[in-house]
């Protein structure tokens, strides 16, 4: 089966972006890009005096120009478009199944407040395993944070099973040329918030040991691509509050969201949250147990 990047389109600045960052990617990875609309006609509102086929051509238009514009900047590229009649989340995870990635566009509310991901974007994430990418309007292919100086940065849990989000991270640094920065967070073990003067020597034992097991657990990737410049960033607080200023600049962000199946519906754990609403950065999320 031919793999390609999928990218779902709405005829909005953040689509745009994200069909101009997709078609990049693909170009990197060379494979085709599709294009792909989707609208529920029996529940989406529409104008009072709009059909059906004002819809479908409204649709048709925005894959048209879509697909024109990244025809321009990538004339080799192979570009193929759908329109669906379905819901928007089901149809897009629907065209991921077979997708190397999928990638969505999210609002930008500007200044600090961050960025809005939406419900079919949020619902699209939960709903698919493939790798889902969040691009910002602002970003585009042409601008910062696309030389080579840039970084991939990585999420990295050492006490997840992580080896999908190393691999989607380093593969992805090595298509690029780009050097690879590993960010980690840790606290300290819960029984220590009952002990009234902690030991400093004990932090520093325990920071020292976790750095350990984050260099032992980049080691095997490092040998595996060579040619990718490792660093690392340990440190005790919150991974988000390192992951989302390394976003400032970086080519792509790299998160991992565990599968949850739930009947409570969507769930993601609050570093993945964090850096979804609030990094700069593209946001790649991976699917792992």
């Amino acid at each position: 089966m031919n793999k390609h990047v999928t990218v779902g389109v709405d005829g909005s600045a953040e689509s745009r972006a994200a069909a101009r960052w997709a078609a990049q990617e693909a170009v990197l990875r060379q494979v085709p890009v599709r294009l792909v609309h989707a609208v529920d006609w029996l529940l989406d509102p529409v104008l009072p005096g709009v059909g059906r086929q004002d819809v479908d051509r409204w649709a048709d238009r925005a894959l048209a120009e879509a697909s024109e514009e990244l025809r321009r900047r990538h004339p080799r590229l192979d570009v193929t478009t759908r329109a669906l009649s379905a819901r928007p989340a089901a149809a897009l995870a629907a065209e991921a199944a077979d997708a190397d990635l999928l990638v969505l566009g999210s609002r930008g509310l500007g200044g600090l407040v961050g960025f809005i991901v939406g419900s079919v974007a949020m619902s699209t994430l939960v709903a698919t395993e493939t790798p889902v990418v969040l691009v910002r309007p602002a970003d585009d292919p042409d601008g910062p944070g696309t030389g080579s100086a840039a970084e991939v940065v990585i999420g990295l849990d050492i006490h997840e099973a992580c080896d999908r989000v190393l691999a989607f991270a380093f593969e992805d640094a090595d298509r690029r040329r780009c050097p690879l920065r590993a960010v980690h967070g840790w606290k300290m073990p819960a029984a220590y918030a009952y002990v009234p003067f902690a030991d400093p020597d004990n932090e520093r034992d325990i920071g020292r040991s976790i750095t350990h097991m984050v260099d032992d657990t980049l080691l095997p990737w490092r040998h595996k691509f060579p040619e990718v410049a490792v660093t690392r960033t340990v440190f005790r607080g919150p991974a988000a509050e390192r992951l989302v200023p390394a976003g400032q600049g970086a080519q792509l962000v790299v998160i991992g969201r565990r599968l949850r199946r739930s009947p409570l519906g969507v769930h993601l754990g609050s570093v993945a949250h964090a850096v979804l609403h609030h990094a700069a950065a593209p946001v790649a999320v991976i699917a792992h147990d």
